[in-house]
């Protein structure tokens, strides 16, 4: 898929298909007991996409991702530093159903959701992919704990997932999940630090190196 041609509409066209597909899906236990799919929402055009976990409660009930108070909470620090609103942003998770009781995702329901965001993140090609919490984290960046590498951009070859887009290389930048952030000062402190290391990221004000051996931009 070779967004480069595609028009905004046409990306809306294919997000909603992809969320169609979601939504009609019952190959999982999550997707046949959840109330509401989440496909997740946002720009389609936009800079950066931020990848959760999976729904919650307030998520499953309505259908959209990231709205239960961890996150209010990031929506209101994402404006607050970046000046982005939520909207300008595109919000999905790695699962797209809630697991019962929010317990972790498996590695199946993780598979069976996996060809779903590749597609989403190859439609909207985002310049940085923001991962919230270890098991985004791990779909580009494994075997690392989030404490190692928070707050560290690193490119990502897309051609490992998509061979079609090998001149596509997103940023990757880890961050803790919201959740995480509510649960502590000093997590919260590091997650709104975070946040200024996006902001300069975006704006391209530090120089960014490429680490070739680790293929990873350590530019804070």
């Amino acid at each position: 898929m070779h967004n480069t041609y595609m028009t905004t509409e046409e990306k809306i066209i294919q997000l909603n298909k992809v969320a169609q597909e979601i939504k009609d899906f019952k190959g999982l236990d999550i997707a046949k007991n959840a109330n509401h799919a989440v496909p997740g929402e946002g720009n389609p055009d936009a800079q950066i996409m931020m990848i959760g976990e999976a729904p919650g409660q307030v998520e499953d009930s309505t259908g959209r991702p990231f709205v239960g108070q961890s996150g209010q909470m990031m929506a209101k620090v994402l404006t607050g530093v970046t000046g982005l609103k939520r909207e300008e942003v595109f919000i999905t998770n790695i699962v797209k159903y809630r697991p019962p009781e929010n317990r972790d995702p498996s590695i199946e329901e993780i598979s069976a959701c996996k060809n779903w965001l590749n597609r989403q993140i190859a439609i909207i090609q985002p310049r940085i992919i923001v991962t919230l919490g270890r098991f985004s984290m791990a779909k580009f960046i494994p075997d690392v704990t989030i404490s190692q590498v928070h707050g560290h951009p690193r490119f990502f070859k897309f051609s490992t997932i998509n061979h079609e887009l090998t001149n596509y290389e997103p940023i990757i930048f880890p961050m803790y999940h919201p959740a995480a952030a509510l649960r502590g000062t000093t997590v919260m402190n590091i997650f709104k630090d975070d946040f200024l290391k996006l902001k300069s990221l975006l704006v391209q004000k530090t120089k960014i190196e490429d680490n070739k051996l680790h293929g990873q931009l350590d530019i804070f």
